[in-house]
């Protein structure tokens, strides 16, 4: 059984800024409104029980309980087939209630220390909150869980060039190996930068490596 540090999160952030986070420590979970649920969420809108979170083999799955006004994950419906859930994926309960899932690979301590080139620089990361900062700003609204997959591989390889193909692992990883077009990976990296370019419009984050890949330029 895997200890805390190695299971998935939950993070509700508030609109004051402040953000509340569970452990995923059981196999299965109820949300919803209602005080027996496993994690309550106070909103008049989230149905008394509104989905269920199970683990099948090593993932964690969601599935809508038919609650009357809706479920989502990154913006698409959730229908009456359970969703399996990866790192980073935004869950959202009757439009009201936004809820990041953070996997257990994600929240184990890195192998190696990020270069204080880039933890220093104008970029920033809060790897835990998910949230990206610019000199000292934060971009919001948040950065979609593509974007922001993107822009971590990047951030934690500093000064190096990262592959299309270490591009087509980090952000969609349930279909490396079937086949992601380049125009898919260069319109992600063109929408990742123009959301960067809104707080920084003076420098370019992203340099594209032509025939390589992409690398991080965190002056």
């Amino acid at each position: 059984m895997p200890d805390n540090s190695e299971r998935p999160i939950l993070i509700f952030r508030g609109d004051n800024g402040s953000n509340q986070q569970w452990t995923l420590q059981k196999d299965e979970l109820i949300l919803g409104r209602d005080e027996t649920c496993d994690i309550v969420v106070p909103e008049r809108n989230v149905s008394r029980q509104h989905v269920r979170l199970f683990r099948q083999g090593d993932a964690f799955y969601i599935e809508d309980l038919e609650s009357r006004n809706g479920s989502w994950v990154n913006d698409e419906p959730l229908r009456n087939a359970p969703r399996k859930l990866y790192d980073n994926d935004i869950i959202t309960l009757a439009t009201v209630a936004k809820l990041q899932f953070v996997g257990s690979g994600a929240t184990a301590p890195l192998p190696f220390e990020v270069p204080a080139s880039v933890t220093d620089g104008r970029l920033r990361l809060d790897r835990a909150a998910r949230r990206v900062f610019i000199n000292g700003a934060e971009v919001e609204p948040p950065l979609s869980p593509p974007q922001y997959r993107l822009l971590e591989l990047l951030y934690l390889n500093a000064g190096r060039v990262c592959t299309r193909d270490e591009v087509v692992q980090t952000v969609w990883p349930d279909v490396f190996g079937e086949g992601v077009s380049e125009q898919a990976i260069d319109a992600l990296v063109r929408r990742l930068r123009d959301r960067l370019s809104d707080l920084d419009p003076d420098w370019e984050y992203i340099i594209t490596v032509r025939g390589h890949g992409f690398r991080l330029e965190n002056a």
